[in-house]
């Protein structure tokens, strides 16, 4: 899959702000709200932005570090997918219906004591990601290449690990918009 180069990064950049629009909604709940979980499998809204959290902890910093020592790669206007990263990106999407998917222990906060700052540092990171996009659009998203949070020895594509971790949040943002809706309605 071929992108142009700035499209992609515009995209990449709507969806974090879209991501920021909903953590608004968020941030109005009560703490009951934002942890009332339908059952013990089930991730309550803190539950889904903690998971995201725990991601963005280890590929802000991979990706900034991947980009300084790629700061002379520069684009040539296009990306091309690989066909890992492609794969990856598709599988965590979010769809029509959600598929439930494992997650890691590390990964997993079922039954983490949660509270607001969850928000506010996944706020931070979704501001920090949009300051890597527009840093990116200089740099090749085909020739830097990162390690993913599974496994130090596959590298993607540094567009594809956007598009990996982008799409991974507007998943659990729509799962933790679910959780928020449930919540407030129980509570009516």
């Amino acid at each position: 899959m071929t992108f142009d180069q700035n499209e992609l990064i515009d995209d990449l950049v709507a969806r974090c702000q879209k991501g920021q629009e909903g953590l608004e909604r968020m941030k109005t709940a009560s703490l009951e709200s934002l942890n009332y979980k339908e059952d013990e499998k089930t991730w309550s809204v803190l539950e889904c932005i903690e998971h995201l959290n725990r991601y963005g902890r280890f590929y802000l910093p991979e990706i900034d570090r991947r980009m300084q020592k790629g700061k002379d790669l520069k684009t040539t206007g296009s990306f091309k997918s690989g066909v890992l990263g492609n794969y990856f990106a598709k599988s965590v999407s979010p769809k029509e219906t959600l598929n439930t998917m494992n997650t890691f222990s590390n990964m997993n906060p079922n039954n983490s004591d949660l509270g607001m700052e969850t928000l506010e540092e996944f706020e931070g990171q979704l501001t920090e990601m949009i300051g890597l996009l527009e840093a990116a659009r200089h740099l090749s998203l085909k020739r830097i290449k990162t390690a993913i949070s599974i496994s130090k020895v596959i590298k993607l594509r540094l567009g594809d690990t956007f598009r990996v971790v982008i799409y991974h949040n507007d998943r659990h943002l729509v799962q933790a918009k679910k959780a928020l809706n449930l919540a407030t309605s129980r509570a009516e």
